[in-house]
């Protein structure tokens, strides 16, 4: 029988014996290496330890300059990533992006604003509950995708802010271990239509070039009319479908495992996080400054992946109601985040909006 790699873990093989190496890179030990930790004699809490001496929590946190990329992890493989931990001001969720390169490529496979790859895009403090992603109080991130990795990993942030990021702390959590040849790499991309243009549609994902399987969408949806939002069907072409998808879903709260405009009763939005599908966050006007409703919503593919050998394409309607019964085309600020599996190499993302682009305004 083969030795247990350590991965894929759950309750039924949790006892399992694995001659897996774990590491886990911080402030504290920012190569991840065995008997590291611990070290520092300078970092952001030096005056707090100043009584204390080395040992004594003296490089909690990194502050990341402006306009500067930081790497955070810088991994020899094989392996993979399990766990990452991170939280900072909310007021980056948006300034700081987050990329990860597998096996030293050029171009990143994973490539999103921190707070859209938590499911927080909308840079206000939004608890979830699920089983990829769970956010805790007060801004806690933690992401259980697993990342494997052959022979290199390297995480960094971005802080596209003018001014510099203090107290950015995080833990990334990693195992070195031998990877199966059927593994594929994790990747992330963002967009963002704000708004959307009159009679289009929003394009989660296109181009995508290779084998994998589509686990997972969230989206920072905000409404710029009145009425229900929800209408418009999310769409899936794959391995040479053109003008027709071979996967049509039936509406969008339908798509996030929802109903009936996610109504409760007293014309109130019905607020959930379950392990796979969630409608965690909803913004309200306040009368005064914030004008726009505006949605946080998930959709994890864990147990359904959808699968592809060549290509792929994801995109989803924006629909209201208007007179007589008639569909509205929408132009909502919408931003999608899409998480899928795939052999390397890739083919490029699209450029990522600059700080304007995506900025919450």
């Amino acid at each position: 029988m083969q030795p247990f790699s350590g991965l894929h873990m759950n309750l039924g093989n949790l006892s399992r014996l694995s001659n897996a190496e774990t590491r886990s890179i911080s402030a504290e030990n920012p190569t991840g290496a065995k008997g590291q930790g611990g070290m520092a004699i300078a970092g952001t809490g030096q005056r707090a330890s100043r009584e204390l001496g080395q040992g004594w929590k003296i490089s909690p946190c990194l502050d990341l300059p402006s306009d500067t990329t930081t790497t955070l992890a810088d991994v020899t493989g094989p392996g993979a990533i399990q766990h990452i931990w991170i939280t900072v001001h909310p007021d980056f969720w948006r300034k700081l992006v987050l990329r990860m390169y597998w096996d030293d490529e050029e171009t990143p496979s994973l490539e999103v604003p921190l707070g859209d790859f938590f499911c927080n895009g909308w840079g206000v403090r939004c608890n979830v509950s699920s089983q990829p992603v769970v956010v805790n109080p007060a801004g806690g991130f933690n992401c259980y995708w697993v990342m494997p990795f052959r022979q290199h990993a390297r995480i960094t942030i971005e802080n596209l802010a003018p001014e510099q990021c203090r107290g950015f702390f995080y833990q990334i959590t990693y195992t070195l271990t031998d990877i199966p040849d059927d593994a594929a790499y994790l990747h992330a991309q963002y967009r963002r239509n704000n708004p959307l243009p009159y009679m289009a549609v929003h394009t989660l994902l296109d181009g995508v070039r290779g084998q994998g399987h589509y686990v997972g969408t969230y989206m920072a949806w905000g409404t710029n009319n009145n009425g229900w939002w929800g209408e418009g069907e999310i769409k899936f072409y794959m391995d040479g479908d053109d003008e027709f998808p071979t996967i049509c879903g039936t509406g969008t709260e339908d798509y996030f495992g929802g109903a009936w405009c996610f109504e409760q009763p007293k014309g109130e939005y019905g607020l959930y996080s379950t392990p796979f599908l969630g409608m965690p966050q909803v913004i309200k006007p306040d009368g005064f400054y914030q004008s726009q409703q505006r949605f946080g919503l998930y959709r994890w593919h864990i147990m359904d992946p959808i699968r592809f050998k060549t290509d792929l394409r994801v995109t989803m309607q924006a629909l209201g109601w208007r007179s007589e019964g008639r569909y509205l085309p929408l132009q909502d600020d919408i931003a999608s985040t899409a998480f899928w599996y795939q052999t390397e190499p890739h083919a490029p993302f699209p450029p990522l909006p600059d700080r304007n682009g995506l900025e919450v305004i």
